[in-house]
């Protein structure tokens, strides 16, 4: 790819608050019940960002487990370990997906939500999660395939332009839809699969697509030729369709579970 995110300090911010809007708080709460830890787990969250599920999942597992996190971003530790620092149950370190700083069968439970969609070698981070596993751990990951994003717009030609350049910010966006062979590839069973929809009918700041929509515009400027007046037109659609009772937005996260042979 030839651009990725830069998760700086303001990246972070924008994170945090998007990870607490009122769909993508459902969400985190779907996939902690799926994942259903008891008091005692060991879990490895990869990817840890500002640390929302990390506490969630500290609090569940109690002071008789642990929660490790790594992350690549210092902005994204620094914010987990502020909301995580009377947990000390709850340990945060930077680290790479690909080379996980622990022994093996460390892990009851891996979990990863919208981090291996950034990462190049996934056959490398899956043999890296089974390591840090137990026999019979279990792997839950989310992620996103940017094709089922449905947005309404009067102007489609310019819609898939400024897709087709927010692509470009991580390595695979269509992870999912080759996800399933790579966990069997990796040692796991696969035992569910399910999807999430993110749906939005109106573009309001309490929604994930308007907080999103910023971050697209903003990366895309520049790239496959979008001036930034271009970008600036996208985003401002959405203010007059939603001002006509004609905003529509959804997007498809994925989830995959699986236990280690």
């Amino acid at each position: 790819m030839t651009g990725t995110v830069d998760f700086n300090e303001a990246t972070a911010a924008m994170l945090e608050r998007t990870y607490q809007t009122p769909d993508v708080l459902g969400q985190r709460a779907r996939f902690h019940q799926l994942l259903g830890l008891k008091p005692g787990d060991r879990v490895l969250d990869v990817g840890v960002g500002p640390g929302l599920l990390a506490r969630e999942m500290a609090e569940t597992v109690g002071e008789q487990g642990k929660v490790c996190g790594i992350d690549q971003s210092e902005p994204m530790l620094d914010m987990t370990r502020k909301r995580c620092a009377d947990l000390e149950q709850a340990d945060f370190v930077q680290a790479d997906a690909c080379d996980l700083p622990y022994p093996d069968a460390s892990f009851d439970a891996v979990v990863s939500t919208q981090v291996y969609e950034y990462v190049p070698d996934m056959e490398r981070a899956l043999t890296e999660a089974a390591r840090v596993l137990e026999p019979g751990g279990r792997i839950q990951i989310l992620d996103t395939d940017w094709d089922s994003t449905v947005w309404s717009t009067r102007n489609p030609q310019r819609m898939r332009k400024i897709m087709d350049a927010w692509d470009e910010h991580l390595y695979d966006p269509h992870l999912p839809t080759t996800l399933g062979p790579r966990l069997e590839q990796a040692g796991f069973r696969v035992c569910a699969r399910e999807v999430i929809p993110l749906v939005n009918p109106t573009f309001q700041k309490n929604c994930y697509s308007y907080s999103i929509s910023s971050a697209i515009r903003n990366f895309v400027k520049g790239r496959g030729g979008i001036s930034d007046e271009e970008a600036q037109a996208w985003r401002r659609e959405f203010l007059d369709l939603d001002e006509e009772g004609a905003y529509f937005f959804s997007l498809n996260r994925y989830i995959f579970a699986g236990i280690k042979r």
